[in-house]
C-alpha cells in the first residue's frame, strides 16, 4: 500500500498540479471512517477479528487492481482516484479495529511492551521498503507499481488466513447505542490515554507534510518520482531505526515527559523541511521526524492496550483509528487546502510550529499524561469505574 501512494500521489498531481487534489484524496480516505469506524469496532469486539481483517484485505485488493486499470487507460481524470480513496477508507474501517485489537489478544501481558514495538518495526519496515520501491518501479512503468502491489496484497491475505490464534467474539446480547459507544466514553473519562490519543491527532493534524511531497519533489526539490521515493522513505527510515532502539533498550521510565518532548521535535522537524532547498537536508529532517514520530506511535499504542480491558479493545481501537485518520487523512486534507491558500512551505512551516504549540499546551491540559513513568505499570481500567 505504501508503493501505491507513492504513484497515487505523483498521478494525482500530474493531472491538474493542483495541491487541493492531494488533500481531497485524504478525505476522501477520511470520510468513510468517520462514519464506519465506530460500528466496524463494535463488529470487532463480536465476530472474529482474523476474519475481518482478511476482508479488509481483500478491498484494498479489489482497489489496487482498479488503480492497475486507471493507469493502464491514462489517468487523465482524478475522480477515479477520489473513488478508490472512498474504497479504501471503507477498508480501513473495517479492518484497523480488528487488525489493531489482534496483537494483545496473541502475546501474554507480560511482553506486550516488547511486541508492539516488533509489530512497529514489521510496520516501519514496509514504510522503509514500500516508498523507495514504488518510486523505482514508478520510474520504470507505472503499471508495475500497482501489478506488484497486488501480488504483496496476495500475500497479505494468505497470511492472515493461515492465522488460528486470536480472540474471537466475546460481547454478547443485543446491540444498542450504549454498547457501541463504550470505547468513546473509556477514553473520554481516561485521561492518560484520550491525552495521548489526541495529542497525536493535532500534532500530526498540523505537523504532516506527506500529502505535499510531490510539490516538493517536483516544483522545489526538482528530484522528480525517485526522488518522491526517497522523500516518503526517509521518514520511515528514521521510525525504523528508532523502532530498533525501542525494542533492543525499551522506555523504561519518564514515558509521559518523553511523549511530549517527542512531538515538540516533530514539529521542529517539519520546519525545518519547510525552510531547506537542499536534497539532504529535506532527508535528514524527515528522517529524523520520522524518529520522533516512531517514538510517540509506540508509547501511544502501548499505553492503548495496557489500560483497556480486552473486551473492549475493539470499540477502543476504532475510535483512536477515527483519531490516526483524523491526524493522517483529515491532515492531508488540511495541507492541501492548507498549501492552495498560503503556497506549500508556509503551509508546511506554520504547522510545524502549531505542532509545537499544540505539544506545551497539552502538556498543561494533561497533567496525569505528563507524569507517566513506567508502561509496565499501567493496568487496564475497571469497566465500572466513573
Amino acid at each position: 500500500m505504501t508503493m501505491a501512494s507513492v504513484a497515487i500521489g505523483w498521478q494525482v498531481y500530474s493531472v491538474r498540479e493542483n495541491p487541493l487534489d492531494l488533500g481531497l484524496v485524504g478525505l476522501a480516505e477520511f470520510l468513510p471512517l468517520l462514519l464506519l469506524a465506530i460500528p466496524a469496532g463494535n463488529l470487532a469486539d463480536r465476530l472474529p477479528r482474523r476474519t475481518l481483517y482478511a476482508l479488509a484485505i481483500v478491498v484494498d485488493t479489489f482497489v489496487a487492481v482498479a488503480l492497475l486499470v486507471v493507469t493502464l487507460r491514462g489517468a487523465g481524470s482524478v475522480v477515479p482516484f477520489f473513488t478508490l480513496a472512498l474504497m479504501t477508507g471503507c477498508a480501513s474501517a473495517i479492518g484497523a479495529p480488528a487488525g489493531r485489537a489482534l496483537t494483545p489478544s496473541l502475546v501474554p501481558q507480560e511482553i506486550l511492551v516488547s511486541a508492539l514495538a516488533q509489530r512497529s518495526i514489521a510496520f516501519q519496515l514496509s514504510l522503509v521498503a514500500g516508498p523507495a520501491v514504488g518510486g523505482l518501479l514508478f520510474a520504470l512503468k507505472a503499471e508495475l507499481v500497482y501489478a506488484v502491489a497486488i501480488v504483496l496484497q496476495i500475500v497479505a491475505l494468505g497470511c492472515v488466513v493461515a492465522m488460528r490464534k486470536g480472540r474471537v467474539s466475546v460481547t454478547t446480547g443485543a446491540v444498542g447505542l450504549d454498547e457501541v459507544l463504550a470505547g468513546v466514553r473509556l477514553i473520554r473519562r481516561t485521561k492518560v490515554l484520550f491525552g495521548a490519543i489526541s495529542l497525536d491527532l493535532f500534532a500530526v493534524l498540523f505537523g504532516g507534510a506527506v500529502a505535499l511531497l510531490p510539490i516538493f519533489a517536483k516544483d522545489i526539490l526538482d528530484v522528480g518520482p525517485q526522488g518522491l521515493g526517497l522523500l516518503r522513505t526517509a521518514p520511515a527510515i528514521g521510525s525504523f531505526v528508532a523502532a530498533l532502539l525501542i525494542a533492543r533498550f525499551s522506555i523504561r521510565r519518564r514515558a509521559g515527559p518523553t511523549l511530549f518532548v517527542v512531538v515538540a521535535g516533530f514539529g521542529v522537524c517539519m520546519i525545518v523541511f519547510g525552510l531547506s532547498r537542499e536534497m539532504w537536508l529535506s532527508m535528514a529532517a524527515l528522517t529524523l521526524a520520522g524518529a520522533f514520530d516512531m517514538v510517540s506511535v509506540v508509547l501511544r499504542s502501548t499505553i492503548l492496550p495496557l489500560v483497556t480491558p480486552d473486551e473492549l479493545r475493539g470499540r477502543v481501537n476504532a475510535v483512536e483509528m477515527v483519531f490516526i485518520s483524523g491526524s493522517n487523512e483529515l491532515g492531508a486534507f488540511e495541507s492541501g487546502v492548507a498549501a492552495a491558500l498560503i503556497g506549500a512551505v508556509p503551509a508546511v512551516i506554520v504547522g510545524g510550529v502549531a505542532t509545537v504549540v499544540v505539544a506545551a499546551v497539552w502538556w498543561r491540559l494533561f497533567p496525569s499524561l505528563a507524569r507517566v513513568d513506567r508502561l509496565d505499570d499501567l493496568r487496564p481500567v475497571a469497566l465500572d469505574s466513573g
